[in-house]
């Protein structure tokens, strides 16, 4: 049973409302500033299971959240995905003349930047998470600074949306993968979709080889994100999400990937979020 979730970010945040939606309100919050000191909290025991954002359909792929994942050898057991609205909001009773400067997350500031060109007097600022300048913001009553973030922070924090889905594409989605140090914790039945990872070198052919196999394995490829190997020059890791109507599909891809691939390691076995 999940007693706590480490997210990035504080309460108010998008990972926030990922662990309320996928979870309850009776799971405990360790609130993290950073993936890293996420990661480790729950490496430490201090909580059972971390919410990653690993990619979004405006920014795409997160891809040091990979790295993470694969390098503390995690398991991914779930995933969410969560429509994202950024909201700018600030201390009530201010004008959008009047705000001099926004500050919120890096991936934030990247989805809403058309928003600003009708704004060249807000200087755009760099932050580590979205709900925390918006908590900033109240606990020291910054006049003239605003936030980007989600309405639930700005219910939490009491301030004023001056305006509302203020990210260039207004379909905006986030997939999150809950992620322990244990694979999967749910029957084989109900596994509908893993994530894998595996290394090629560069030959021609070798890719195609293993998506062929895949195919004839009647699995559906649904994500490919490929790292170079930096002390290999020349090969390359793939990280792959495949999705398939049953589990003995995949246990017979996993075989013959075992002898053709190099590395073949299991990330997660989960159920489909996005059906």
């Amino acid at each position: 049973m999940i007693k706590s979730v480490a997210i990035q970010g504080i309460k108010g945040s998008f990972h926030h409302i990922v662990s309320k939606q996928f979870f309850d309100d009776t799971v405990a919050i360790d609130e993290c500033l950073s993936f890293d000191i996420a990661v480790n909290s729950l490496l430490s025991g201090k909580s059972d299971t971390v919410i990653m954002a690993i990619e979004n359909s405006i920014a795409g792929s997160i891809i040091p959240n990979y790295a993470l994942i694969d390098t503390h050898n995690l398991h991914i057991i779930g995933e969410h995905y969560l429509d994202v609205q950024h909201n700018l909001m600030a201390l009530p009773n201010q004008s959008l003349s009047a705000i001099k400067e926004v500050y919120s997350h890096p991936m934030a500031l990247l989805q809403c930047k058309e928003f600003f060109k009708a704004y060249p007097h807000i200087k755009l600022i760099e932050d580590k998470d979205t709900a925390e300048v918006a908590q900033r913001i109240k606990e020291q009553n910054l006049k003239g600074i605003a936030a980007i973030a989600s309405g639930l922070a700005a219910e939490l924090f009491e301030l004023e949306i001056l305006a509302e889905s203020i990210q260039t594409i207004k379909h905006n989605e986030t997939r999150f993968v809950i992620v322990k140090t244990q694979n999967s914790e749910i029957s084989e039945s109900d596994i509908n979709k893993a994530s894998i990872k595996f290394e090629l070198d560069h030959k021609r052919g070798s890719l195609a080889t293993v998506l062929n196999v895949m195919s004839d394995c009647k699995l559906n490829l649904t994500k490919i994100q490929s790292l170079p190997k930096i002390n290999s020059p020349w090969k390359y890791a793939f990280f792959v999400d495949v999705t398939f109507d049953a589990y003995e599909d995949f246990k017979k891809a996993k075989s013959i990937l075992q002898i053709m691939a190099q590395d073949l390691k299991i990330l997660g076995e989960y159920k489909n979020a996005k059906l």
